[in-house]
């Protein structure tokens, strides 16, 4: 259930059109089910706004889409699924129901999915994603296809780390229009610097396993992050770009409370 349906209830007894009793039941089996293997939280978007997220990883086909079918049912609009391989996202959708399964959408490089289909834009402005290398970009799209489902409009800044300056320097006007910018990047991970230092918004650095030996799969980079000089720059994890999006769309939505 989403804020928009609990609205729509509340409104539906007030105008008599539904008895308490009715509503009861039907908030009675809201917070969550249980599937044995997993207890979706089908409360989620009332309190958040925003559907319980699935973590592909680990889990199977069967349960994936146990769990998908469960937040559709409980009225979910839309449900976002992360870190799903191309074998895993064909048997998923083979498992929908029909309808779901129309409304599947598989994004391989992210290795990202979507149920429910794209909302629309109702942030207060737009998210920009900045990938330092086309090595980084399976993250960056986690991070802006993350936002885009969330309901931000994505300005995508790829190919624009610190070993040339100037095709940073070409998009200093995206950067400084932003309501949040989410940076990208392996290697030495400077690139969250450099942004921290033109942008006036929130910066949410994420650190890829991109690079050499040295790099410690993303452990320098994460490292040069969290040490950052600039100002307002914030760190997820090694890889998280899911993290780093969902996080720029909810700043981009800060003056907004509706559901998205």
């Amino acid at each position: 259930m989403e804020r928009r349906e609990l609205r729509d209830l509340l409104r539906a007894v007030a105008d008599g059109k539904l008895a308490p009793h009715e509503a009861e039941e039907r908030l009675r089996a809201a917070p969550f089910e249980d599937l044995g293997y997993a207890k979706p939280d089908t409360h989620r978007g009332v309190r958040q706004g925003v559907s319980e997220v699935i973590y592909g990883a680990g889990k199977t086909s069967e349960q994936i889409a146990g769990i998908v079918g469960s937040l559709r049912a409980a009225g979910e609009r839309r449900v976002l699924i992360t870190r799903l391989d191309p074998p895993k996202a064909e048997a998923v959708q083979g498992l929908l129901d029909p309808a779901d399964a129309t409304a599947f959408a598989y994004h391989e490089l992210p290795r990202l999915a979507c149920v429910g289909g794209m909302p629309e834009h109702d942030g207060v402005g737009y998210v920009a994603v900045c990938a330092a290398g086309t090595s980084d970009l399976y993250c960056a799209e986690e991070a802006a296809l993350t936002a885009e489902m969330l309901g931000s409009r994505v300005v995508r800044l790829y190919d624009v780390g610190v070993a040339g300056l100037h095709r940073l320097l070409a998009h200093v006007d995206d950067i400084q229009g932003a309501s949040a910018v989410v940076t990208v990047a392996g290697m030495e991970g400077a690139l969250a610097s450099v942004v921290g230092g033109l942008a006036a918004c929130p910066v949410i650095a994420c650190p890829t396993s991109v690079g050499y030996g040295a790099s410690l799969q993303g452990v320098a980079a994460l490292l040069s992050m969290l040490n950052s000089c600039a100002s307002g720059v914030s760190v997820v994890n090694i890889d998280n770009g899911f993290g780093a999006g969902y996080q720029a769309a909810l700043i981009d939505h800060v003056r907004r409370r509706e559901p998205r």
